[in-house]
């Protein structure tokens, strides 16, 4: 979990450039627009589990480099909203958002347990401590009780906040990610292929 800002893959290279080009067509544009601008406001996280969960985001995909960091609590705040989640979930956790909730009641109860104060009130070094003994299965908090830690921290917290990172356009542009295969495709798919609208990566 460096913060040390990293070198650019594909410098220079911006994918929202492309908005008028064959690449993109209006529901993609749509669909972007919507990530760009219309970032949801807190509907169902109370304020201090939406303060946890954005102090948790901002250590799993720091943005020192960043004057306005890609959103992602919101977009879990609009999921948890919508009780929308992949259709599946683990036979031995709780639903969505019962898991969410006693989740982040037993990751705020770790940092008290460990600290003796919340975890939006540690230094990074402490708050990356915790994830990473959630990470290792090592939690004691009884919160945890029904709903296995390192399971929430792998597939509720840090899947899904990837998952809305990388949904964001900005985020695209780290990857050299073109957008989707939908309308223009893509044609050169051999290994170490590209083709000639999408990113150079740097030598």
């Amino acid at each position: 979990m460096n913060e040390d800002a990293p070198t650019p893959r594909f410098p220079g290279y911006d994918v929202l450039a492309r908005w008028d080009s064959p690449s993109f067509d209006a529901i993609t544009r749509n669909t972007l627009a919507a990530r760009l601008d219309d970032v949801p406001p807190r509907r169902w996280l109370t304020q201090d589990e939406w303060d946890l969960l954005d102090a948790i985001n901002a250590r799993l995909l720091p943005q020192p480099d960043r004057a306005h960091p890609i959103p992602i609590t919101p977009w879990i705040d609009a999921m948890l909203h919508d009780d929308r989640g992949e259709g599946y979930r683990h036979p031995d956790m709780p639903p969505l958002r019962a898991a969410w909730r006693q989740g982040l009641a037993a990751v705020d109860d770790e940092a008290r347990r460990l600290h003796d104060r919340p975890f939006v009130r540690l230094d990074a070094d402490a708050q990356d401590a915790l994830l990473h003994t959630l990470e290792g299965g090592r939690a004691m908090s009884p919160r945890w009780q029904g709903l296995d830690a390192r399971r929430f921290f792998i597939h509720h917290l840090l899947k899904t906040a990837a998952g809305f990172y990388y949904a964001h356009p900005l985020a695209w542009n780290e990857i050299g990610f073109g957008g989707p295969a939908n309308p223009r495709g893509y044609v050169r798919l051999g290994f170490d292929s590209r083709d000639p609208w999408e990113a150079k990566e740097a030598p």
